[in-house]
């Protein structure tokens, strides 16, 4: 019995309202797909590329890294890579010839979506259409560029448990959970790293000084002078589903890109367990801005 409330605990957090049916995986995937955030990051949009054929930079302070391909073109992209392949990038953060990705892919968060929600992502992109374009080399000097050092960072950072529901907290709370930990990786943007690239735990979802495209992210938690404690649940789902602010101002950049490309398509319901989850969190201070 225990067991059967358990899963049932998971179910109800990890299937969305209103969303399309799972049974359904192409369908089911597209939905997963854009909650996972994966077209603002393969598609080099300012070049206007091909969807989904990769080569949009991500500057960081380790150097920039280039998205893959991931259309199933079999010579560029991902179209000779089995389930068991995708299942173990997204799991372990492992090429099909055994090789470490960087953690600019986040993998950290990625290993933490259902098994229901996987196969579904993997059904979807395998429907799409072939692109055949080359990956981007990396652009990251020594010694930052060495896959070997990965297993270390690996070893201090990388934490591949499932997500867990707690039962102590409401169903919406658990949703919003899943989608900001697991599919939204929220946290990977929004909180700062140490020097060697991992999430400061103490700090999770206050900001950064080094985000994505080299831009300070702000702080998410509910911290009354840096956060958004201001903010109420319907100002954050409104704000997911459209970019605009509480105070009429729309944003840009890469959240720019997010909310286009991702949050807008989820249900109302998700947008506002996500909210939930984040108004929920304890408040951080953001961390000090750099010296110009």
């Amino acid at each position: 019995m225990a067991f059967a409330l358990s899963h049932a605990s998971a179910s109800m957090a990890q299937t969305p309202a209103g969303a399309p049916n799972p049974d359904d995986a192409v369908q089911y995937g597209a939905y997963v797909f854009r909650a996972g955030g994966c077209f603002e990051c393969h598609t080099d949009t300012k070049a206007k590329g091909q969807p989904l054929a990769g080569g949009r930079g991500l500057p960081t302070p380790f150097g920039t890294f280039y998205s893959p391909n991931i259309t199933p073109d079999p010579e560029t992209g991902i179209g000779r890579w089995s389930e068991a392949d995708f299942v173990k990038a997204m799991r372990q953060g492992l090429s099909p010839k055994g090789e470490n990705y960087f953690p600019s892919f986040p993998y950290t968060a990625f290993a933490k979506i259902t098994e229901t929600d996987m196969r579904a992502l993997w059904v979807y992109l395998r429907a799409q259409p072939p692109v055949k374009q080359p990956n981007k080399p990396h652009d990251v000097p020594f010694p930052f560029n060495l896959r070997l050092a990965v297993w270390g960072w690996k070893f201090l950072y990388f934490d591949d448990a499932p997500f867990t529901p707690d039962p102590a907290k409401p169903a919406a709370w658990n949703r919003g959970a899943y989608l900001v930990n697991a599919l939204g990786h929220c946290g990977e943007c929004h909180t700062q790293r140490n020097l060697l690239g991992g999430l400061k735990s103490d700090r999770m979802f206050g900001g950064s000084t080094d985000g994505a495209e080299g831009k300070p992210v702000p702080n998410i938690t509910p911290h009354p002078s840096a956060g958004i404690s201001r903010w109420s649940e319907k100002d954050i789902a409104d704000f997911l589903g459209s970019g605009m602010t509480p105070d009429g101002d729309f944003t840009g950049g890469l959240m720019g890109d997010v909310i286009e490309q991702s949050t807008k398509y989820l249900t109302a319901e998700d947008r506002i367990a996500m909210a939930a989850y984040l108004k929920a969190l304890p408040p951080v201070e953001s961390p000090p801005r750099k010296p110009k």
